[in-house]
């Protein structure tokens, strides 16, 4: 198995770069050791990324495994202690300007805390240094750079993929049904377009018998005969495997050989290059009627590359691809999606696995058991096979109740890696994961923190990420934007699955499929990424945990969290109430993520939350909170802040305003405001949800002056009665950054002049009231065609008045024919918005023109 993660890496050699900057003013002796740490740990990720990008089936020496997990556990000890000092630095701040006696005296006893500070840090760097040699010298005594991986364990991919096109009959179970739809789309048209070239491709996860689908459609069309001629449809045939690392070359010649075994029969002994291999093929097929499977493409510039060689001629020929990845096969040709085994042919291939026969069924003291293995399995034939194999190989007690619930705990744990073929399903899992880059591969193992069937919010996901020091800093691009193309790369090569998702906004939800979710839990257990710890695993508890994920909490798990130091947990989630059963959040020092969603959390928790100095990312949605303490401010480094849906009867703190690296603030349903004067000081507020009591100019003035607000979501709870004119926002509020503005009121107050929120792309309106905004505006004047960046704009009506709708489109539509940017209008049939401030985009999707209001 290759190597997980490069521990704090990508995170830490930046924080090693700033401290020997002058701004942090330590000791030259100690800049030196940091010059030093930092080229040593610059090596070592180096040697790190090396042993990630082992071949799947040649996983490194035990001894080098060893040593990889020596250098992730010192670079997340060294960042605590750069962190800490960090902390210690901003915690005893610059002083005021001042030339009171006070003052000089407060500024002396800050320097000269200071000053112990840079003392403890240099302490801290020289032990940190120490054991850095020590790893070196195990480098290289064990020859890390140089050492030879060990045999490969178990058959090969290639030889897995060979297995899937020559199954036996009988675990071809529910083929039959998808080989005729794929067959449909290739054979389907008029004359005209049946003889032009068709691709399809077939697209899916790892396991779920693409390859298997594929071999048969090809043998079902290259036995088939033209009725009135007697004779093959296609003159030629052949199926060549890409793989992830594809040698071009031998897969040319492959593709000449089977197109003619008699004339290429030599073919693997020529020295011809690539592009003199593409001319043969190109030639070969000029005249002829062929059918091709190019079977797990992983790259669009290897399907371009292959494409090349396929010439589109006029004999009706037929290209089957398979794929893992979205965008190559949208690249190649039609799209087929292919869905998991349904329920019944699910357990029919079970079955079949485990007692070598067609209809069998367990006896009933097995039913409820086998049933939960298969939804375990969720119709993925790889694993139903590799699950079947595992219960039918121990034959004396295969068939006990007590041997099926512990292979069912083993593989919901991740933790069973013995058998055969629980190795062989995984390691078709880990051919995607090997292809991913170090920062994708860690995104993925965090999503292991998530309980199974658990449906994950996108922008909750990617926050968490930016916080963990997952997501990094791209040139004129936001954090959150970065964060969302990891998401999308995940979505792209099938291990991530979309829920409510047609595209990456703050509405989308994804799921992990159980398999790929077992296999990223083996991961996290291997790599001691993340613990999750339940009633059957608490003897697997790390020495040191790093993240911590509380799926189930009863007294027997918080029994054994007292026992062990939570000193290193640098992310908490919690998905159970039981809350109060947790060790005290002040035993988690270092703690950067802490997600308290719905837990049973109050006031008296603000002493210990104010006090974890180190947190970026502090989830308390749908918790009783009724404040915010002053000590919020304590919090420097606090990126995101959630709090809707909370007993908030107080207005924030004016501390508040130092939470100076903010990006995220979610206040929606929680507390009416403001804007507060203080938060236009919040330089990096990229995203911002806030409920108004009313919408008035200061509000918009405040606003528009946070320099990198991009998206902002408004609620106003109560219109302006006296108002008769709308609030025209123009060049004198800025919103400079702006991108996707949010508004839900009872009446639609504003209206955009010339030049507002230049950089506005996507409007989403909530008309709450259709009537009343007539009544008190007379009309629907919003002055869409002055906003000149605009894409979309969504609109939903709250209230059913068919005629007063009408009237609001066509204005709408008025405005937008007058836009140069042609936007596209998008209205929700009433009914149908997903929340106050998104829309159930399967509305939207692939519709030619946008949808009308019923």
């Amino acid at each position: 198995m290759a190597q997980a993660v490069i521990g704090a890496m990508g995170t830490l050699l930046p924080k090693l770069a700033d401290l020997i900057t002058n701004e942090y003013n330590l000791q030259r002796g100690v800049r030196g050791e940091i010059m030093f740490l930092k080229a040593e740990m610059e090596s070592m990720e180096t040697a790190l990324l090396r042993i990630s990008e082992a071949p799947i089936d040649q996983p490194p020496d035990i001894q080098v495994k060893l040593w990889a997990k020596q250098v992730r556990d010192l670079s997340y000890d060294l960042e605590d202690s750069i962190d800490k000092f960090m902390v210690r630095i901003e915690t005893h701040g610059r002083p005021e300007k001042s030339h009171s006696f006070r003052n000089f005296i407060d500024k002396s006893l800050s320097l000269l805390t200071k000053g112990k500070i840079r003392h403890k840090i240099g302490l801290d760097i020289k032990d940190i240094k120490s054991r850095i040699k020590e790893v070196s010298e195990r480098r290289d005594r064990y020859k890390v750079d140089s050492v030879a991986a060990a045999k490969p364990v178990g058959p090969a991919i290639d030889t897995l993929r060979l297995s899937a096109l020559y199954k036996k009959a009988t675990e071809l179970v529910g083929i039959d049904e998808n080989s005729l739809e794929v067959v449909e789309m290739l054979t389907e048209g008029d004359m005209v377009s049946q003889k032009q070239l068709k691709v399809v491709s077939i697209v899916g996860f790892g396991g779920l018998g693409k390859t298997t689908l594929a071999n048969a459609v090809y043998e079902k069309l290259k036995v088939q005969t033209d009725i009135q001629k007697q004779k093959l449809q296609f003159d030629c045939a052949a199926f060549v495997s890409v793989s992830l690392d594809p040698n071009m070359k031998q897969i040319f010649k492959s593709l000449l050989h089977q197109l003619d075994k008699l004339t290429y029969q030599s073919i693997n002994e020529a020295s011809w290059g690539e592009e003199q291999l593409i001319r043969e093929i190109r030639t070969f097929l000029g005249d002829k009627r062929y059918l091709i499977v190019i079977d797990d493409i992983w790259d669009k510039s290897v399907w371009e590359n292959i494409k090349y060689a396929l010439i589109e001629n006029e004999y009706g020929s037929r290209v089957i691809t398979t794929t893992r990845v979205l965008d190559v096969a949208q690249q190649a040709g039609r799209i087929y999606r292919l869905k998991p085994l349904c329920v019944v042919d699910s357990r029919k291939l079970f079955y079949q696995r485990i007692y070598d026969m067609e209809n069998k069924s367990p006896p009933n003291q097995l039913v409820e058991v086998s049933e939960r293995i298969l939804k375990r399995c969720g119709g993925v034939p790889l694993a139903i096979l590799a699950i079947g194999s595992l219960l039918s190989s121990e034959k004396g007690r295969a068939h006990t109740h007590e041997y099926w619930s512990k292979v069912y705990k083993s593989i919901s744990s991740g933790l069973d890696n013995n058998h055969d073929d629980v190795k062989n399903m995984r390691r078709i899992l880990s051919v995607s994961y090997s292809g991913l880059p170090p920062h994708l591969k860690t995104c993925l193992l965090h999503l292991s923190l998530y309980p199974e069937d658990y449906e994950i919010e996108a922008e909750q996901l990617i926050w968490k990420w930016v916080g963990e020091g997952f997501v990094k800093k791209e040139r004129g691009r936001s954090l959150y934007e970065v964060g969302e193309d990891y998401l999308k790369e995940l979505v792209n090569i099938n291990l991530l699955q979309p829920v409510l998702f047609y595209d990456v906004d703050r509405n989308s939800r994804c799921h992990v499929h159980d398999m790929v979710r077992d296999f990223i839990i083996s991961l996290s257990h291997e790599e001691n990424f993340l613990t999750a710890p339940d009633c059957q695993q608490l003897e697997y508890l790390p020495s040191k945990i790093r993240r911590l994920s509380l799926q189930t909490m009863n007294e027997q798990v918080g029994n054994q969290l007292a026992t062990v130091s939570l000193s290193h947990v640098r992310s908490l989630s919690v998905f159970t109430p039981a809350f109060s059963l947790l060790p005290a959040l002040l035993g988690f020092p270092v703690l950067r993520v802490l997600d308290l969603a719905d837990c049973e959390v109050d006031n008296t928790h603000w002493n210990d939350i104010c006090n974890l100095f180190h947190l970026r990312y502090l989830n308390l949605r749908g918790t009783s909170i009724t404040k915010i303490p002053k000590e919020i401010g304590n919090l420097k480094f606090l990126q995101v802040l959630d709090i809707r849906s909370t007993k908030i009867e107080e207005e924030l703190p004016s501390t508040f305003a130092q939470l100076t690296q903010l990006l995220l603030v979610h206040m929606l349903n929680s507390i009416t405001y403001a804007v507060p004067r203080w938060m236009c000081s919040m330089s990096y507020l990229f995203f911002l949800s806030i409920t108004l009591k009313t919408l008035e100019v200061e509000d918009l003035q405040f606003l528009g002056s946070i320099v990198s607000l991009t998206e902002l979501e408004i609620e106003v709870q109560k219109p302006t009665q006296d108002r008769v004119n709308r609030l025209a926002t123009g060049s004198a509020y800025p919103f400079l950054c702006l991108k996707m503005f949010s508004v839900k009121s009872d009446t639609m107050e504003l209206r955009f002049g010339r030049g507002a929120m230049q950089s506005l792309q996507t409007l989403k309106l909530d008309f709450q009231n259709v009537q009343d905004t007539v009544l008190q505006f007379g009309d629907f004047a919003l002055g869409l065609e002055n906003l000149s960046s605009l894409k979309d704009v969504h609109v939903t009506f709250e209230k059913d008045d068919s005629v007063l709708i009408s009237c609001a489109e066509n204005e709408m539509e008025k405005e937008i024919d007058m836009n140069r940017n042609k936007p596209i209008l998008k209205l929700a049939p009433l009914g149908n918005y997903h929340n106050a401030h998104g829309f159930k985009e399967e509305l939207f999707l692939a519709c030619a023109s946008p949808p009308r209001p019923l």
